[in-house]
């Protein structure tokens, strides 16, 4: 189904690109965090290629795509090399980078669900690794610099219900035989446009009910 959506060559320059972007943001995170090269590198790979790897996985899909095709693997060296040259400059473009960001993630949350869907995962399994793509680079960067991971945090914008929305809306079209190239991009644009108002307007998903813990608060 995945191959009726796009062609093989521009479902491939879409998947470098949102890796790019994701590769991006584990450098800069990397040099927050005062790493050396390598472990600027490291983070890039780990958050661009995570998530689809923990899928691939998941489906037996192997060896994965991030080991059988060079593009992958070479495109966050060279965001690595890019952010350790040019980290400050960068930085001041963090709001375009997350937009970006924003795009590769309703990407990757709707061609990560139709790729699970496609080896025989039923459809609530396919839209939970549609997320596991999205997001799961991400929360691996974040273990990785020893920090809670974004996606956990109520004092960050939503990232994750996005790309929760995005994977369902594709499961469900999937459901209804409706998941062609325009629909998928439609949830995929519907995750991607949810992003940006969350950044725009600082959306953040409700904590507990009548919550009355006296614990401190960590908000850095």
């Amino acid at each position: 189904m995945l191959t009726d959506l796009f062609s093989p060559s521009v479902q491939h320059s879409l998947d470098i690109a949102g890796i790019f972007v994701f590769a991006i943001s584990g450098a800069l995170l990397a040099v927050r965090k005062n790493f050396d090269v390598f472990g600027m590198a490291v983070l890039a790979e780990v958050t661009a290629l995570g998530g689809g790897l923990f899928r691939d996985l998941m489906i037996g899909d192997v060896p994965p795509t991030a080991f059988t095709d060079l593009g992958y693997f070479l495109t966050p060296l060279v965001a690595t090399l890019i952010v350790f040259f040019l980290h400050p400059e960068v930085e001041r473009i963090t709001k375009a980078v997350n937009v970006f960001d924003a795009a590769g993630l309703g990407l990757f949350c709707v061609t990560g669900t139709t790729k699970a869907h496609d080896h025989g995962l039923g459809l609530t399994a396919s839209a939970t690794l549609g997320l596991a793509t999205a997001v799961g680079g991400g929360v691996l960067r974040d273990v990785l610099a020893h920090e809670v991971p974004s996606l956990l945090r109520w004092d960050r914008d939503l990232y994750a219900v996005p790309a929760m929305v995005g994977a369902t809306l594709a499961a469900l079209l999937i459901r209804f035989d409706e998941l062609n190239a325009t629909t998928s991009a439609l949830a995929a644009t519907a995750a991607f446009v949810l992003r940006l108002l969350a950044m725009r307007f600082g959306w953040r998903a409700p904590r507990a009910w009548n919550r009355r813990s006296t614990a401190a608060e960590e908000t850095a």
